[in-house]
C-alpha cells in the first residue's frame, strides 16, 4: 500500500490532476490487476449475504416504495430487481436504488469501522446493475467489486466524516463510481471525473441518523449508488467535475471536513497491487447496529446468570467513544428510550439492544423489534437502568490500526440490589474473523436460508445459490438472471407517486 498524503491547495498552487486524490483512486480502479482468489471467495460471500437481507426486507414500506418507483423506468436489457425474475428489466440507476434500499433496510449486512464508518456491501447494487446492463460477465463484476470495496475501505481508514456531521456515504459515491470504472475497464481520466462528481453530489449531513431516525437511513446508500451511475454516465459522455474536488481551496475538505489545515493520508494500492480491502470487512449475524453485536454476545452470556429482573439496580457499559456517543446514552437522544420509536431508532439504541439480549438470549431481525417486544412492561424497566460511559481503552482499540487490537465490543456490569455484580466483557463479535465462531460460506448460506423462509420457494433459493457460488464463471446471460423471484402476488405495492 501506498500512503498518500492529501491536504487542502489554494488556487495559486493548484495540483496536477496525478497528485490529486480522485486521480490516484481513478489510477487503482484503471489498474487491470488479477483478483486473488480470496478475495473473489469473500465477494461471493457478501453476494450471498446481501441477497439474504435484500429479500427479509423484500415488502418493508421502503423497500416497496423504492421498487415501485424503479418499475417505473422499465428499460428491455436493462438490470433486475430484487423479487421479481429476471425478465422484469429497468434502468440500472433504478435497480441500483430499489436493490440499494432492500439491501440497507434492516441494517443486517457488513461494515467497516474505522476513522469513519461503513457498509461496504452498499457497492453491490449499483455495481452489479450496471454489469447486468452493461452485458458485463461474472468475472468483470468481481474485478468492479474488489474496487468498489478498495476505495471504500482506504478512505474509511484515513478521512472522518461524522466528526463534522457528514454522513457516511460520502465515501460511497467515489468507491461506487471507482468500481464501475472498474468493470466496464475504463481509462483513468473517465473514472477521475466521475469519481469527483459522485463526491460533490453525494455529502449530505448526519442527521439520517440522529434523533428520530427515519426511513432514509435506508435510502441513502441506495441514493448514493443511483448518483455514482450518474456521474460515471456524464463522464463517459465528456462531461467534467468539481476539481480538485477533495484539495480545492472550496472543496469538501476545505469547508465541510477538517479545513484548510487538514492533513490525511489516504492508503491505496501500488500499480500491479492485488486489492484486498474486503478481506478487512466483517459481516453482522444480529440485525442491530455493528457496534452492538459483539455486546449482543455477550448479552446472552450473562442474561443467563440473572435470576430475577426485578433485582437489577443498574447496568453499566463500558465502551468506545462512538458506541456511547452514537447508539449509547452520549448521544443525549430521549427516543432511544422510547418504546414507540421506530425500529431504526430502536436498533440505534444499545440500551434498548442488551436489555432484550440479556433477557430473551436471542436476537430475531424481526421479533425483537415488535412493539409488542419493545414495549413489554419489564423491558421498559431494565432498559431504563442502562447507561454508557466511554472508556479510552476501548476507544484505543476502535481506533487501533492492528487487527489484532481493533476491537468494536464493550465490558457490561450488572450490578444487583443487594449489592453483586454480573460482569463480563468481549472484544469482538463471536462471527467476526478473530471472534469464537468467525464465519464462513456455511455460515452465510445458513443466514440466506434463515432469512428466507418462508419467503422463497425451495426451487428459487437452490437456484440463486448454485448460480452465485459461480460467479466468476458466469457469462452475460448467466449474469442477467442473478437476481431472486418471489412467487407469483407476494410481493407488496405501495402508494401512488409521480412516477
Amino acid at each position: 500500500m501506498i500512503l498518500h498524503d492529501v491536504r487542502v491547495h489554494p488556487e495559486s498552487d493548484r495540483l496536477r490532476r496525478e497528485d490529486q486524490l480522485a486521480w490516484k483512486i481513478a489510477a487503482v480502479a484503471a489498474d487491470p490487476v488479477a483478483v486473488a482468489p480470496e478475495v473473489a471467495e469473500m465477494i461471493v460471500n457478501r453476494m450471498i449475504d446481501n441477497a439474504a437481507v435484500a429479500i427479509a426486507s423484500v415488502n418493508r414500506h421502503p423497500v416497496v416504495t423504492a421498487r415501485d418507483q424503479a418499475l417505473a423506468h422499465a428499460r428491455p436489457g436493462g438490470a433486475t430487481v430484487f423479487g421479481l425474475g429476471p425478465d422484469v428489466r429497468v434502468h440500472a440507476e433504478w435497480a441500483a436504488w430499489a436493490n440499494g434500499t432492500a439491501v440497507r433496510e434492516l441494517d443486517y449486512h457488513d461494515t467497516f469501522l474505522a476513522a469513519e464508518y461503513s457498509h461496504p456491501g452498499d457497492n453491490i447494487p449499483p455495481i452489479l446493475a450496471v454489469a447486468q446492463q452493461a452485458g458485463a460477465s461474472g468475472a468483470d463484476l468481481v474485478r468492479g467489486l474488489a474496487t468498489g470495496y478498495e476505495i471504500q475501505v482506504d478512505l474509511v481508514k484515513a478521512i472522518s466524516l461524522h466528526k463534522h456531521k457528514i454522513d457516511h456515504v460520502a465515501h460511497l459515491g467515489p468507491s461506487a463510481a471507482a468500481g464501475i470504472g472498474t468493470l466496464l475497464g475504463l481509462p483513468a481520466e473517465i473514472v477521475y471525473q466521475a469519481v469527483q462528481q459522485a463526491l460533490h453530489t453525494t455529502t449530505a449531513t448526519r442527521q439520517s441518523r440522529k434523533g428520530e431516525i427515519s426511513s432514509w437511513k435506508a435510502f441513502a446508500p441506495s441514493h448514493a449508488g443511483k448518483l455514482a451511475i450518474e456521474a460515471v454516465d456524464r463522464a463517459m459522455r465528456g462531461e467534467g467535475a468539481p476539481s480538485p474536488i477533495y484539495e480545492g481551496e472550496d472543496s469538501v475538505i476545505a469547508w465541510m471536513l477538517d479545513g484548510r489545515s487538514a492533513h490525511y493520508q489516504v492508503p491505496l494500492p501500488g500499480p500491479g497491487e492485488a486489492k484486498r480491502a474486503i478481506l478487512d470487512t466483517y459481516t453482522k449475524e444480529h440485525s442491530a447496529e455493528y457496534q452492538s453485536q459483539a455486546l449482543i454476545d455477550l448479552s446472552f452470556e450473562l442474561g443467563r446468570r440473572v435470576e430475577n429482573w426485578d433485582d437489577v439496580e443498574s447496568i453499566l457499559i463500558e465502551t468506545s467513544h462512538h458506541t456511547h456517543y452514537v447508539i449509547g446514552t452520549g448521544s443525549n437522544d430521549p427516543q432511544k428510550f422510547d418504546p414507540a420509536a421506530s425500529r431504526e431508532t430502536l436498533d440505534h439504541s444499545i440500551m434498548y439492544i442488551v436489555a432484550v439480549a440479556l433477557q430473551d438470549g436471542a436476537w430475531h431481525h424481526v421479533r425483537s423489534y415488535e412493539p409488542a417486544r419493545a414495549q413489554r412492561p419489564d423491558t421498559v424497566a431494565l432498559w431504563n437502568k442502562i447507561r454508557t460511559v466511554e472508556d479510552p481503552r476501548w476507544t484505543a482499540r476502535y481506533h487501533s490500526d492492528d487487527p489484532a487490537v481493533k476491537a468494536f465490543g464493550g465490558k457490561v456490569i450488572i450490578t444487583l440490589k443487594d449489592g453483586r455484580t454480573i460482569e463480563g466483557e468481549l472484544a469482538v463479535a463471536n462471527a467476526h474473523t478473530l471472534g469464537r465462531t468467525p464465519w464462513t460460506r456455511p455460515d452465510y448460506i445458513n443466514k440466506f436460508h434463515v432469512l428466507t423462509e418462508g419467503i422463497l420457494e425451495s426451487a428459487e433459493i437452490e437456484r440463486f445459490l448454485s448460480l452465485v457460488q459461480r460467479l466468476p464463471e458466469l457469462d452475460a446471460s448467466a449474469l442477467a438472471r442473478l437476481t431472486i423471484a418471489l412467487p407469483e402476488g407476494h410481493l407488496a405495492r405501495g402508494g401512488k407517486g409521480l412516477f
